[in-house]
């Protein structure tokens, strides 16, 4: 039987745009609240965390080719409180505070003040955890953790590179390794080596010093969250023998793969998916405290473009999060 909505509004604010561009396009809209469908819930969205994707795909780019044309809304990042469920739903209740990735990568419309999407999309959040922080971890966590869980199954004292490891996915990566006993490698200017370290880093690398492969002894994995494939290609140079490259963004370079094949290693692309045992294995650890989100800023609702403009500048210290109180 479905939850009470109490006497929620029909309508709600959302994020919206009818054309490809830069922030200034993005506008709020008011639209019909969603109602659960068979094993979904509704969720009173309390924050959302903005990410990569969403600026891409605002500008056509990132998975734009999935969706055509707008007008759509994009956010998958998404923290709040379930309002109603939906038929069949037994792993939560009216009033749970839930954290999750609903349907990656189809849309969600997560920046929005309800979204309806599978229950098992969610998980509880923590207790200690406040509603921003929240926001920031599932689809970067969910990326380090099924990178360096599912896909690397990473082991104590293996050596792990992760670049760009002071943004969205690689500090929240820095951690999962370490917590996992590896031997953590950073890249990151220098003025974000303290933060870095202070997560658990092992070493760190100022990629602007130097060419990093001459910095960096042998590793078992790369993640690398550059996108770019003659980035890909100097990370082959520090992968030992039977190690792994992963590329985040845009995926695996084709000459890059077959590099890596001829010599003994491998290189993939990769592409985050929904993941309930994911999203409870990294409140695990945020519950046990080897895991924190840094937040580079809290935003208003009313500000999501300020917020594409952070993400989109590629140099925020973690997680930009909309609040929508």
């Amino acid at each position: 039987m479905a939850g009470e909505a109490g006497a929620m509004s029909n309508e709600m604010n959302t994020v919206t745009q009818d054309t490809f561009g830069g922030p200034e396009v993005l506008r709020i809209a008011r639209t019909a609240r969603p109602e659960p469908g068979p094993t979904e819930v509704l969720v009173r969205v309390r924050a959302a965390g903005v990410n990569p994707v969403d600026t891409k795909t605002s500008q056509g780019q990132g998975l734009a080719w999935l969706y055509g044309e707008p007008p759509y809304t994009l956010g998958w990042d998404v923290s709040g409180t379930v309002e109603a469920v939906g038929f069949g739903v037994t792993t939560l209740a009216v009033g749970d505070e839930v954290l999750g990735m609903p349907l990656f990568p189809r849309l969600a419309g997560g920046f929005a003040e309800y979204v309806a999407a599978p229950s098992r999309h969610f998980v509880r959040k923590p207790a200690g955890l406040g509603h921003p922080q929240a926001a920031g971890l599932p689809l970067a966590g969910l990326t380090a953790w099924q990178i360096l869980v599912d896909t690397a199954r990473v082991q104590p004292g293996q050596r792990v590179l992760v670049h760009a490891a002071a943004g969205g996915v690689g500090h929240l990566a820095v951690q999962i390794a370490k917590a996992r006993g590896a031997y953590v490698i950073g890249t990151a200017r220098a003025d974000k080596h303290a933060f870095l370290r202070g997560l658990g880093a092992d070493e760190v690398v100022d990629y602007t010093a130097g060419p990093f492969e001459r910095q960096v002894e042998p590793v078992d994995l790369v993640v690398d969250n550059i996108g770019d494939p003659e980035h890909q290609r100097r990370s082959l140079e520090v992968l030992g023998a039977g190690g792994l490259l992963v590329a985040v963004p845009g995926g695996a370079d084709a000459e890059v793969v077959a590099a890596a094949e001829a010599t003994g290693r491998r290189a993939t692309g990769f592409l985050v998916e929904p993941d309930r045992a994911g999203l409870l294995g990294l409140t695990e650890l945020v519950e046990r405290g080897e895991l924190r989100v840094e937040l580079a800023a809290v935003l208003p609702f009313a500000e999501v473009a300020t917020a594409f403009e952070l993400v989109g500048a590629g140099r925020v210290r973690g997680k930009v999060v909309l609040d929508l109180g």
